[in-house]
C-alpha cells in the first residue's frame, strides 16, 4: 500500500463517513421523525462522529534515539525542513521534545509542560529561528539550575515538510529522546531508557541515529545493551518498524572504507545486540537540511555559505575548454537533497506507518462506519416490518422483547462479576511484580553493603569476627553473584514467567574504596578503627558526607533502573493480559447480542444484522497511559492543595511515594546516620542498608496502590465500554418500538406515506453499504501481510 493509495482511501473513507453522518442527521430531522423514534440512533451518530475524529487527528509517533553527537537534532531539522531545534557542541535535549506538524499558515510555537500544571506554557511562538533560541536558552537554563520548575517536556507545533502533501497524516509527531550522555559526562542510561522503552511500546516508527565516526562508541553500546537486553520479544514484534539512520556519511575522506563496508560492519555489530537484519540507511543530514532550505528559498546567507563550501564541489561541471563550473545552489539543490537520503528514510517511515498503523486506523474505522449503516438499516427494517405487522402481534412481540431485554442485562450483570475475579488476578500479579522488585532491590543492596564489610575484614589484619548483617529471608545471594536472576512461581493461569535481573556496572564497595582516604586502612591507624566493619570511621564530616553521597550516587541510578525494568515488564504483561479479558467480554456480550438479534429477526420475519461489539484501538489506551495520567493528576491535585496540611494528610506518604518511581525525577536519597565520636565521624552502613529498604518497601507499597487503581479503572472503562453497545442495542429497538405503537394508534391513515419515505431512506442507505463494501474490498487488497500493533 503506496502513500499515495493510503491517501486516496483516507479521503474516500472521510468523504462517505461524512456524507453518511448528513444522512441519519437528515433522517433524525425528518417528517416522521419527531419525538423518540429515532431516539436510539443517537449513540450510531456519536459513534460515527468518533471515528471521523480519529481519522483526522489520529497521531503517528516516530521516536527519534541517539546518543550525543550522532547529529539527531540536524536530522529532526532535515525531516522538518526548518533548522528549528539547536544543536551544538554541549547537549541539548534534556527532555522528551514532541515535534508536533501543523498545518503551513498557522503560527509555530513552543510549548513547555510541567509537573503539576494542567496547561503547558508559551515559550515562543513565530518563525523557526525565533523558536530556536528561546528553546536553546531555555534548555541551558534548565541544565544549569537543574530543572527548578519540573519541565516534563517540550512540544513544539511546527509544519514538518515530510508530509506536508499528506492530510492524511495530519496528526505526524517525531519524538525527539534525551541521550544517554545528554545530560552529564558520567554515562547514566535511566532516562534514555524510560524513553526508548516507552518508544519500543507505543511509538510507530524508531530511527536510532548513529554517527557514521563514533557508532562504535561505548555510549551506543550502552544504549542498545540497555534497550534490548532481555527485551528480544519486542524486537520480534516490532521488527519491519526499527531503522538505523548511519548519519554524517559526508565525513567519509578518500582513504577511509567505503559506505556499504561499513553498513555491513554495523549489520554485524547491531546483529550482536539481538537487532535481527537491521535496516540500515545512509544520511547527510546536513546536506538534506540545506538543500531543502536552498529549494525553498528559505535558506539564509550563513547557510548558503556552508552549502557552497561543504557540498557544492561535489556537483562541478566541465565546459567544453575543461574548466570546473560549479553551478548555483538552487540549481542542483534538488540533486543534493536527494544524494542525502533524506527522501528515502522519509518515504521508508511514511511507508512504514501507512502500511501498519495507518492500514488498522482505515480498517476500524470503515468497520465502524459499516456497522453504523447497519444498525441504521436494522432501524429501517424494524419500522417498516412494524407498520406491516398486525397491531396485536406487534404488541406481543414488544412485550416479549422487554422481558428478553431484562434478561440480557442479568446476563451482562453476570459477566461483569466474572470480569471482577480477573481483575483481582491481574492485580495480584501486579503486585506480585512489585514484591519481587522489591526484595531483589533490597537484597542486591544489602549484597553490596556487604562486600564493602566483607573488604576491609580483608584488609585489616586485627579485625574481630562480625556478624554479617541479615539478608532478606526471601532472597540468598552469593557475595561473589553480580548479577540475580529473580523467578516467581506462575501463580496466576493465564499468566508466564516473571523474571527480573539486577546488574550493576561496577561494585559499590569499589566506588566506596576510591574515597575512603588510604591512611584509614594503615596499621597506624588500626586503634582508631571499629571492629564492626559495618561501621567506618573518618576525621572529618566533609570525608563521611563523601561516603554519603557515594553510596546515594550508586543506589539511585541502579534502583531506578531495575523499577524501569520491573515496570516494563508489567505494563506489557498487563497489556496482554487485559487483551485477553477484553477479548472474552467483547465475545461473551457479542453472544447476549446475537441472542436478541435472533429473537427480532425471527419474530419480525426480517433479516437482521448482526451488531458487533467492537474495540477500535484508537479507542483503547495503554496501561502505562493511564499511569502516567493519574501520576500528572496526583501531582497537580499535590501542587494545587501544598498549603493545605489537612489534604497533605488525607493524601498521605504511601500515594506520594510511587510517583517517584514513574516520573523518575526525584533522586533515591537517604539520610545515612553520621555519629561524632571523639573527634572522628562514623558512617554506619547496617543503618544505611535499613534506610535504603524502608524507603524501597515505603514506595512499593504505594505503587501497588496506583497501579490497583489504574487496572480497576482501565477495566471499569473496558467492560463499561462493551455493556454501553449492548444497551445502546437494547434501548435502540425499545425506544423504536415504544414510538411505533404510539404511531400505530395515532397515525394509522399515514402508514402509506411513512412506508413509502422509509423505503426511500433505506434505498438510499443501500447506495452508502455499497460505497462501504467497494472500499473494503480495495483496503483489502492492500492488507500488509503482518500487520505491526
Amino acid at each position: 500500500m503506496s502513500f499515495e493509495q493510503f491517501q486516496a482511501a483516507h479521503e474516500s473513507i472521510y468523504s462517505t463517513g461524512t456524507r453518511l453522518l448528513q444522512y441519519l442527521e437528515e433522517i433524525r430531522q425528518g417528517r416522521f421523525s419527531e419525538g423518540d423514534s429515532t431516539k436510539g440512533l443517537q449513540s450510531v451518530e456519536d459513534d460515527i462522529n468518533k471515528a471521523l475524529h480519529a481519522l483526522k487527528e489520529q497521531k503517528y509517533q516516530v521516536a527519534v534515539i541517539a546518543a550525543m553527537k550522532a547529529g539527531k537534532s540536524t536530522f529532526l531539522n532535515a525531516v522538518i525542513g526548518a533548522d528549528v531545534l539547536a544543536s551544538e557542541t554541549a547537549a541539548c535535549t534534556v527532555c522528551r521534545t514532541d515535534v508536533r506538524h501543523i498545518e503551513a499558515g498557522q503560527v509555530p510555537r513552543l510549548l513547555e509542560y510541567r509537573e503539576g500544571q494542567r496547561r503547558p506554557i508559551v515559550i515562543a511562538e513565530g518563525d523557526a529561528g525565533e523558536i530556536q533560541q528561546k528553546f536553546l536558552v531555555r534548555t541551558r537554563e534548565i541544565r544549569e539550575k537543574h530543572n527548578p520548575d519540573n519541565t516534563t517536556r517540550f512540544e513544539i507545533e511546527h509544519p514538518i515538510e515530510a508530509i506536508s502533501e499528506l492530510s492524511s497524516l495530519s496528526g505526524f509527531t517525531l519524538v525527539d529522546t534525551p541521550g544517554p550522555n545528554e545530560w552529564d559526562a558520567n554515562f547514566n542510561t535511566v532516562a534514555l531508557k524510560q524513553t526508548a522503552l516507552e518508544a519500543l511500546r507505543t511509538c510507530n516508527t524508531i530511527l536510532f541515529v548513529l554517527n557514521y565516526a563514533s557508532y562504535k562508541d561505548n555510549a551506543v553500546s550502552h544504549l542498545f545493551k540497555d534497550v534490548v537486553e532481555n527485551r528480544q520479544e519486542i524486537l520480534a514484534q516490532n521488527t519491519g518498524k526499527i531503522y538505523f539512520i548511519l548519519n554524517k556519511v559526508d565525513q567519509k575522506t578518500e582513504k577511509d572504507r567505503d559506505i556499504a563496508d561499513v553498513i555491513e560492519d554495523l549489520k554485524r555489530e547491531l546483529a550482536s545486540f539481538g537487532f535481527p537484519n537491521p535496516l540500515i540507511y545512509p544520511a547527510s543530514s546536513r546536506q538534506g537540511l540545506l538543500a531543502k532550505l536552498i529549494a525553498q528559498d528559505k535558506a539564509s546567507q550563513s547557510q548558503l555559505k556552508d552549502f557552497k563550501k561543504f557540498f557544492s564541489a561535489k556537483y562541478a561541471i566541465e565546459d567544453e575548454e575543461g574548466n570546473q563550473i560549479i553551478p548555483a545552489p538552487r540549481k542542483i539543490a534538488p540533486q543534493a537533497l536527494e544524494d542525502s537520503g533524506i527522501p528515502t528514510i522519509q518515504e521508508t517511515v511514511i511507508q512504514t506507518i501507512t502500511q501498519n498503523a495507518g492500514w488498522n486506523l482505515l480498517s476500524e474505522v470503515l468497520l465502524i462506519l459499516n456497522k453504523a449503516a447497519r444498525e441504521i438499516e436494522n432501524s429501517l427494517n424494524g419500522q417498516m416490518t412494524g407498520w406491516n405487522t398486525k397491531l396485536e402481534q406487534l404488541k406481543h412481540i414488544v412485550e416479549e422483547y422487554r422481558r428478553r431485554s431484562e434478561s440480557a442485562r442479568k446476563k451482562v450483570e453476570a459477566v461483569k462479576e466474572s470480569v471482577k475475579k480477573r481483575e483481582q488476578e491481574l492485580i495480584s500479579r501486579f503486585s506480585q511484580g512489585i514484591s519481587a522488585f522489591a526484595e531483589g532491590t533490597k537484597s542486591k543492596i544489602q549484597n553490596e553493603i556487604d562486600e564493602i564489610a566483607d573488604s576491609r575484614v580483608t584488609k585489616s589484619a586485627n579485625s574481630e569476627v562480625y556478624q554479617k548483617a541479615e539478608p532478606q529471608a526471601s532472597q540468598e545471594i552469593p557475595s561473589n553473584n553480580m548479577s540475580l536472576a529473580l523467578t516467581l512461581p506462575n501463580a496466576v493461569p493465564l499468566l508466564g514467567g516473571f523474571s527480573i535481573s539486577f546488574k550493576v556496572q561496577h561494585p559499590l564497595v569499589e566506588a566506596v574504596g576510591r574515597v575512603i582516604p588510604k591512611h584509614y586502612e594503615s596499621p597506624e591507624y588500626s586503634q582508631y578503627k571499629s571492629s564492626d566493619p559495618y561501621k567506618i570511621r573518618v576525621d572529618a564530616e566533609e570525608e563521611a558526607q563523601e561516603i554519603e553521597r557515594t553510596i546515594n550516587e550508586f543506589c539511585t541510578p541502579h534502583i531506578q533502573s531495575w523499577w524501569l525494568d520491573t515496570q516494563d515488564e508489567l505494563v506489557r504483561e498487563g497489556t496482554r493480559i487485559r487483551q485477553q479479558l477484553v477479548q472474552e467480554i467483547q465475545e461473551q456480550i457479542q453472544d447476549v447480542s446475537n441472542e436478541l438479534s435472533s429473537y427480532l429477526g425471527e419474530a419480525l420475519q426480517v433479516e437482521l444484522n448482526i451488531t458487533p461489539i467492537q474495540f477500535p484501538s484508537f479507542d483503547f489506551e495503554g496501561i502505562d497511559a493511564q499511569i502516567q495520567y493519574q501520576v500528572e493528576v496526583y501531582m497537580r491535585y499535590k501542587k494545587e492543595n501544598e498549603n493545605r496540611p489537612e489534604l497533605r494528610m488525607r493524601l498521605g506518604d504511601s500515594l506520594c511515594k510511587p510517583v517517584e518511581f514513574y516520573i523518575e525525577s526525584v533522586p533515591y536519597e537517604v539520610d545515612i546516620q553520621v555519629e561524632e565520636k571523639h573527634s572522628f565521624y562514623e558512617v554506619d552502613l547496617r543503618e544505611t542498608a535499613q534506610a535504603i529498604k524502608l524507603k524501597i518497601d515505603n514506595q512499593a507499597s504505594g505503587s501497588r496502590e496506583l497501579l490497583q487503581r489504574v487496572i480497576e479503572k482501565q477495566l471499569k472503562a473496558d467492560f463499561s465500554s462493551a455493556e454501553k453497545q449492548i444497551n445502546d442495542y437494547i434501548n435502540r429497538f425499545q425506544s423504536l418500538f415504544d414510538h411505533l405503537l404510539k404511531e400505530r394508534e395515532t397515525k394509522e391513515e399515514e402508514a402509506p406515506q411513512i412506508l413509502a419515505m422509509l423505503g426511500s431512506q433505506k434505498a438510499t442507505l443501500n447506495e452508502y453499504l455499497r460505497e462501504l463494501t467497494a472500499i473494503r474490498a480495495s483496503l483489502d487488497t492492500w492488507k500488509p501481510v503482518q500487520v505491526v500493533r
